[in-house]
């Protein structure tokens, strides 16, 4: 067997690196036989690189890999509980990541939401957002809740106020914790409000979502003024919201309320669709949904004791629900029709 060929480490032979279509250079070619070529040819040769000079390439990560290496830091967070809730359970990274990509497809694709008037809420401190509540299903506070989370320029955090039936089903009660859902007691929202958040409530409650179909865009009984007398203790703005698309999604022509006392809720509606197709039946109609805020109404400039005043809640109220109200006409009259 013949000898085998020893190359010394340091010798070029065994680090050169020949680059597709670079003729090789010729031994000794260095920067004394450079400098002995023509003018032309001198200066063509020096901006050829040497044959260790490294090439550089992007080192960037392409999307899915991103994406990846965030879901798994995600995972990880989630099975060591790194994370935070706040004391009402407001989990805003899984809110962020889960909840509202859960959500955005309904919102873009379904019910394909426009919005106007975002900026109306402030980009900081706290905001009293008064909205009409509609849809037999409560599908347009989360609409809602999704349309000031992406569309504001701060992306804030909508907290809704929800009624105690909310906080009585499992799993839907752990869901509306995690999204920063409260409880509609006065107590909690004034605390939310003096924290400097965003809190969202619905007067109307079951009287607005459960009415039939032929009372659709008419506003129900604000209640006693409850949220305008919070706002006032607060000293926050109430901006008035009024969403139209809602009421289509499900036509109530029909309750059957021995069932719902029955099963101990406060309507059983009865649909074109539902109960006659089933499972079917539950699906919505995927109309087309227009959500304005209002111009804010400011409380700051009112007394500490203006919030037990009966006659001024009473006005403030009222104002409140005729600017949804109009506002809801208004967005009526300029709709194309229920689905496009």
């Amino acid at each position: 067997m013949a000898d085998a060929k020893v190359i010394p480490f340091d010798d070029d032979r065994s680090r050169a690196r020949r680059r597709p279509g670079r003729p090789e250079e010729p031994s000794g070619a260095g920067p004394a036989a450079v400098r002995a070529l023509p003018g032309a040819a001198r200066e063509a040769a020096a901006a050829v690189p040497e044959p260790d000079e490294p090439v550089e390439a992007p080192a960037r990560a392409s999307d899915w890999e991103r994406r990846l290496a965030g879901g798994l830091a995600f995972l990880r967070r989630r099975v060591t509980g790194e994370y935070e809730v706040d004391e009402f359970g407001f989990d805003a990274e899984l809110t962020d990541q889960v909840l509202m990509s859960l959500l955005r497809p309904l919102y873009e694709k379904y019910f394909r939401v426009e919005v106007k008037g975002v900026e109306n809420i402030p980009e900081k401190g706290g905001a009293l957002i008064v909205a009409n509540h509609s849809g037999t299903l409560p599908l347009d506070g989360l609409m809602m809740q999704v349309a000031v989370h992406d569309h504001h320029p701060a992306g804030r955090h909508l907290r809704l106020l929800a009624a105690d039936l909310v906080f009585v089903l499992p799993v839907v009660n752990e869901l509306a914790r995690k999204a920063g859902h409260t409880l509609a007691c006065a107590e909690d929202a004034e605390r939310l409000l003096r924290a400097g958040e965003v809190v969202g409530v619905m007067p109307e409650g079951f009287k607005g979502i459960g009415k039939p179909f032929s009372e659709r865009y008419k506003l129900q009984r604000f209640g006693r003024g409850g949220f305008v007398s919070t706002a006032l203790r607060a000293g926050v703005p109430i901006v008035p919201c009024s969403i139209v698309g809602a009421e289509e999604i499900y036509p109530m022509i029909g309750n059957a309320k021995t069932l719902a006392r029955l099963l101990g809720l406060p309507y059983m509606p009865v649909t074109p669709t539902f109960p006659w197709l089933g499972p079917l039946g539950m699906l919505p109609l995927p109309t087309k949904w227009t959500i304005q805020f209002g111009e804010p109404i400011a409380t700051d400039s009112y007394p500490p004791e203006a919030a037990e005043d009966p006659m001024l809640m009473f006005n403030l109220t009222d104002q409140v629900r005729e600017q949804i109200q109009h506002t809801l006409y208004k967005l009526l009259v300029q709709r194309r029709s229920v689905f496009f």
